[in-house]
């Protein structure tokens, strides 16, 4: 597979937009990284357990 950013349309709800945009801000990142980066970790999950989320989330 190529290395490099790969562009893909997106679409979502205006009130999924907002949630993700105050999130955002509050880790200092764009909407767009913010969304890079919660795939990321996703990604991550499910090759570690193959679940794309824990058992039990840690606070």
């Amino acid at each position: 597979m190529p290395k490099g950013k790969k562009q893909i349309p997106l679409r979502v709800s205006a009130e999924l937009y907002e949630e993700l945009m105050q999130w955002a801000e509050a880790d200092f990142r764009s909407v767009n990284g913010q969304i890079e980066y919660l795939l990321t970790e996703c990604v991550k999950q499910h090759k570690k357990n193959g679940k794309y989320i824990p058992d039990e989330i840690k606070k």
